[in-house]
């Protein structure tokens, strides 16, 4: 689909937004809204910009929020934070329209110890809720991604990876509040009756499933949801496995996948490359790895570093949970898997018990991250001039295919924009990983951006017509990733578009998000 006409918002109609939430609660003027954007996108690039942003407090803003919205056919997109930099952060697909932020609906609303969950508005980040669990004393963990700023919510709703046991296949979200269209609301699963006790702690209900429609659709707005959280194991052990080469990318994959499958490794085992390591994970080298965005480094230097810190060309990022003699014995079998890996190397980098759980705040981001508490170390680890695009297709848990993925990726990256490129591989699962391809360029040079994205687009074509789709997309190609998704004359769009005109039949809500567009627009 071509770019839709940009949506003029009539004075009269802003107006009525605003007195839903007052004047403090909304950003009217350009420069105010001009703080509420994707700073990787050029401030000169005026392409999604709104036309008014709200912050409100309560579902019951929200609802009249959308009722305003459908009486006068305003455009909508709704974000939590709005902090999806590299994928178009808050910014709408549909220029003029007007923003829902939650970040002043942040609420922890429940945490139940007995059961292990909590219930938290759109607005709550990692930090907020894990604040309340560290309060109560470390009983209970969240499973976090590895910048704590987002939402709890948005995040899940939009796919992105946590790292402990609950994180794995998207688990933690459960029970679902939603606003819809007409400003109604709805509640999934048991949730539609009245005081059932088992909302939040039930996947399923009766008639269909409904939860996973609301994950990065534009069906409804979800304004509380229930989040799976994890008793505090009797000890916890954070591992980093270290590969000498970069060649042996498909032995660590079939490795990791047999762990996998035999219930050794659990949560979401994250293998990363050495530029992606850096600083964040081991500061004791800071200086000695070349930051992301940087020009392209020769192979023999990489190899050099890789032996000099002994962090090796790949690491895995993962970790062991359970009774201590349950971890000693888990880690003899990693460590007699991985030997099987020429110079691989298995680190055991602390065990924390009750005894010292306290200390797990101030360790090493490794210990933090699959210890469930939040961080924002590889955010502060970028320097000031760099920015990103995501790029993540879906692959087959086989060493040969996410070697095949990556190696495309990696050449064309180093063509077309010259730096250094960084590749991340999160197992989702036992059968599927998500190659996670941060392509970086120079904020300050608009040029290298928009090479940046042609790359992406490149990308996209290119390994769609190997089978290969992304997990999620930027916004400014979302219509061409969804392109992919052929089978069938585009059948998953047109069911897909069905729906979104059955529930949303104005197409106020998110009209494009991730290629998916109302009648209203798919007429022009």
């Amino acid at each position: 689909m071509s770019d839709p006409a940009p949506f003029e918002l009539p004075d009269a109609v802003r107006d009525e937004f605003v007195a839903v939430v007052g004047r403090d609660n909304a950003l009217v003027a350009d420069e105010e809204r001009d703080e509420y954007r994707d700073p990787y996108w050029p401030t000169e690039d005026r392409t999604y910009d709104s036309s008014l942003v709200l912050f409100p407090t309560t579902t019951e803003q929200v609802q009249d929020i959308v009722r305003v919205a459908n009486h006068h056919e305003v455009p909508v997109w709704a974000s939590s934070q709005g902090r999806n930099n590299g994928y178009g952060g808050p910014s709408a697909r549909v220029k003029g329209s007007v923003l829902i932020s939650f970040r002043r609906m942040n609420r922890v609303l429940e945490v139940d110890t007995e059961l292990a969950y909590a219930v938290v508005e759109p607005g709550a980040r990692w930090y907020d809720l894990y604040d309340v669990l560290h309060e109560q004393g470390d009983e209970l963990l969240l499973s976090v991604p590895d910048i704590g700023w987002g939402s709890v919510i948005g995040n899940s709703l939009d796919n992105g990876q946590t790292f402990l046991p609950n994180g794995s296949d998207f688990n933690t979200l459960n029970g679902l509040e939603v606003v819809l269209a007409d400003g109604s609301l709805l509640r999934t699963g048991f949730g539609a009756q009245e005081g059932n006790p088992t909302w939040h702690l039930y996947k399923r209900g009766l008639g269909p499933v409904v939860d996973p429609l609301f994950a990065q659709s534009n069906y409804g707005i979800v304004t509380k949801a229930g989040v799976w959280l994890q008793r505090r194991p009797k000890a916890y052990a954070p591992l980093y496995l270290s590969v000498p080469r970069y060649h042996q990318l498909a032995q660590v994959i079939d490795v990791v996948r047999e762990l996998r499958l035999g219930g050794i490794l659990r949560g979401i085992p994250y293998v990363l490359d050495l530029l992606t390591v850096g600083d964040a994970h081991f500061p004791e080298y800071k200086g000695k790895i070349p930051p992301p965005g940087t020009p392209v480094m020769g192979e023999e230097r990489l190899d050099a570093i890789a032996d000099e810190t002994g962090l090796g060309r790949w690491g895995v990022r993962t970790a062991l949970w359970g009774d201590p003699e349950v971890v000693d014995v888990h880690e003899r079998r990693i460590r007699e898997a991985w030997s099987a890996i020429e110079g691989g190397e298995v680190r055991r980098l602390a065990t924390y018990t009750a005894e010292n759980w306290h200390e797990i705040k101030d360790a090493g981001l490794i210990d933090r991250i699959s210890g469930g508490v939040p961080s924002s170390d590889i955010l502060d680890s970028l320097p000031d001039f760099v920015g990103h695009v995501g790029f993540s297709p879906v692959v087959p848990l086989r060493g040969e295919d996410v070697t095949k993925v990556v190696q495309q990726i990696k050449d064309k990256v180093v063509e077309r924009t010259g730096v250094n490129f960084s590749a991340q591989v999160f197992v989702t699962n036992d059968r599927s990983a998500i190659v996670v391809s941060a392509m970086f360029f120079n904020r300050h040079d608009a040029g290298h951006l928009r090479a940046t994205i042609d790359t992406a687009k490149e990308l996209l074509v290119q390994l769609g017509q190997q089978g290969y789709a992304e997990y999620r997309s930027h916004l400014d190609f979302s219509d061409l990733a969804q392109d992919q998704l052929a089978f069938g004359d585009h059948a998953y769009r047109h069911f897909a578009e069905t729906i979104k005109d059955a529930v949303d039949p104005k197409g106020i809500l998110s009209p494009g998000r991730h290629g998916i567009w109302p009648a209203r627009y798919r007429a022009r």
